[in-house]
């Protein structure tokens, strides 16, 4: 019987891991992939943009992901995020996402953490000190929060600003948060970070964002409910958080968009990465 020593388990390792990886390393080049292989990279919100970000960039090699998200997989994700199968609804879509990305990268540092990011958290989740961190909130006043407080620390991160109500990924582009145009989400946050965090009158913001100059389309009427109308139907219920029935309208979504702004959002970050920027 021949046993295995540790140093033939490393090499073994290492010889999976480079083949996982062949084909974005063989875009990259050895050093850069050895850039993607020790980057850590924080994604809060694990919605229709948050979990193809985060996929993403674990399927481009980054070896660690934090995955922030407090709330639990609903009926209602399945048309745009990658949790939403038959067997998870009620589960955490935190730990739904970490499991799928480990079997997509054993070897990577894949850690699911069920917060709510806002100001009592964000000391807690910021202290990893990630190299970069995707925001993917859809809570203005947290995501505010985030932004000026990665600012204030020196953390570098992208922002995602509205993905919902538009149907045409054509539309997507990238800039600094302070020269969007066209979203509103994104006008209500540069107001809130010039007239509560002291963020620029004038000039640039220096943090990316990626946006969409679609107009959002107002939500249709369904009428599958029997004439009941909306109803929440999460199964955290009702919470003092982020709640479906707090919110004054709920717009449509498509796959095909929200998951355009998260691979937008994770190809910045990579490519920073591998440019020597992080």
């Amino acid at each position: 019987m021949t046993l295995t020593t540790d140093i033939e388990l490393e090499v073994e390792d290492n010889y999976r891991l480079h083949r996982r990886f062949d084909r974005i390393g063989r875009l990259v080049g050895d050093e850069k992939m050895a850039r993607l292989l020790g980057a850590k990279v924080m994604v809060i919100g694990l919605g229709g943009v948050g979990s193809l970000a985060a996929e993403a960039l674990c399927r481009s090699g980054v070896g660690q992901l934090w995955l922030v998200d407090f709330d639990k997989v609903c009926i209602t994700n399945s048309n745009r995020q990658l949790q939403a199968m038959q067997g998870t609804i009620g589960k955490f879509k935190a730990d739904i996402l970490a499991e799928r990305l480990q079997k997509i990268n054993p070897q990577a540092k894949i850690e699911p953490i069920r917060h709510f990011y806002n100001e009592r958290t964000s000391a807690m989740l910021l202290e990893r000190q990630p190299d970069y961190v995707i925001d993917c909130i859809d809570n203005i006043t947290a995501k505010c929060h985030l932004l000026a407080t990665c600012r204030e620390r020196g953390l570098k991160v992208i922002c995602s600003t509205g993905a919902s109500g538009r149907i045409d990924p054509s539309h997507i582009k990238v800039a600094d948060l302070s020269e969007t145009r066209v979203d509103p989400l994104a006008s209500a946050v540069r107001k809130i970070l010039r007239g509560k965090y002291g963020f620029p009158a004038k000039g640039k913001f220096d943090i990316p964002a990626v946006f969409s100059t679609e107009p959002a389309a107002e939500p249709h009427e369904l009428h599958y409910d029997e004439g009941k109308g909306f109803r929440c139907v999460c199964p955290g219920g009702k919470n003092d958080l982020h709640s479906c029935e707090d919110r004054s309208v709920i717009y449509g979504t498509a796959g095909f968009v929200t998951g355009t702004f998260g691979n937008f959002c994770a190809s910045l970050v990579v490519r920073q990465i591998v440019s020597g920027s992080s």
